[in-house]
């Protein structure tokens, strides 16, 4: 079993493809798949975020989705995997409008969130997240310790995706009070996670609306620029994000061409960890680039 379990480790360090994780699926028996493919999952993860071949993971994602599902209906309760799960389909349903299917994205979104509170439900004082009234709710995160950070910022993360591809849904734009508030629990718990992640939503929360529907335009620069610099201007979502959400909501021209021109400049290969997204936000910029004169 362990020369069984070596061989496919180094296997998938070498070659990190999918194919190679439903493989062992198949060739494992139930009881040694158990033990093996759920510590397997999260460097599948990992490799995922590395890949610049955007067709490759349109293509072979899926399978891993699937792989995913049916962990889960066995280990239902399963920390790591229902993480993992909340991660997965939030970038998947984020890849649905590049990978040419926009239409997916609310599906596979509604996966996320379901993911991300059933993530959220695994501590006790956060159980039913989604049915708390706000004021139970803020008291609730109020016991979450800096342990759970990550379940907070993932669940939350997921939950917003959802909302982003709900097309205005009014039970879907209910709930970003909740995720506000998610978010600011995370900053008070670790600010720098994941780059600077929830300074980013607050960001585009805040600056999403006009002044006149409650956007608060300086409070979502400082949110901005302090992702940039916990971020090391190495996550470029956030240099798009900036000017999408506030540079173009206060007509700032110049700083918007300035944000997508160094998204656009920036070097792939010195955050070799964030190599997905950051082609995607890449791809984002130049599209908007190119319509600058549309928006200005």
């Amino acid at each position: 079993m362990q020369k069984i379990t070596d061989h496919w480790l180094f296997f998938l360090e070498r070659q990190g493809r999918l194919a190679a994780l439903l493989l062992l699926a198949a060739f494992l028996s139930q009881g040694c798949a158990s033990l093996v493919l759920p510590p397997l999952v999260g460097p599948v993860v990992k490799n995922l975020n590395r890949q610049s071949d955007l067709e490759l993971v349109c293509d072979g994602a899926p399978s891993y989705l699937l792989l995913l599902d049916s962990l889960l209906v066995s280990k239902p309760d399963d920390t790591r995997l229902l993480l993992h799960g909340a991660q997965a389909y939030t970038a998947y349903a984020s890849l649905m409008p590049e990978c040419g299917r926009p239409e997916r994205a609310a599906v596979l979104g509604e996966r996320a969130r379901a993911y991300g509170l059933r993530l959220l439900d695994t501590h006790k004082d956060l159980a039913g997240a989604e049915q708390m009234p706000l004021a139970g709710f803020s008291d609730a995160l109020a016991s979450v310790g800096p342990g759970e950070v990550e379940k907070l910022f993932w669940g939350g993360y997921s939950w917003a995706t959802w909302i982003g591809f709900s097309k205005g849904a009014p039970a879907a734009v209910a709930d970003l009070p909740r995720v506000e508030q998610l978010m600011l629990r995370v900053l008070a718990l670790d600010e720098g996670f994941y780059h600077g992640g929830a300074h980013l939503f607050l960001g585009i929360y805040h600056g999403s609306r006009p002044v006149l529907l409650g956007g608060r335009p300086e409070v979502s620069r400082s949110h901005f620029e302090r992702a940039l610099a916990l971020g090391k201007r190495r996550f470029l979502p956030t240099l798009v994000a900036y000017a999408e959400y506030y540079a173009r909501q206060t007509f700032d021209r110049e700083l918007y061409v300035r944000l997508l021109e160094e998204a656009l400049a920036f070097d792939l290969s010195l955050a070799p960890d964030l190599t997905l997204p950051n082609v995607l936000a890449r791809r984002r910029a130049q599209k908007m680039l190119a319509k600058v004169e549309d928006v200005f």
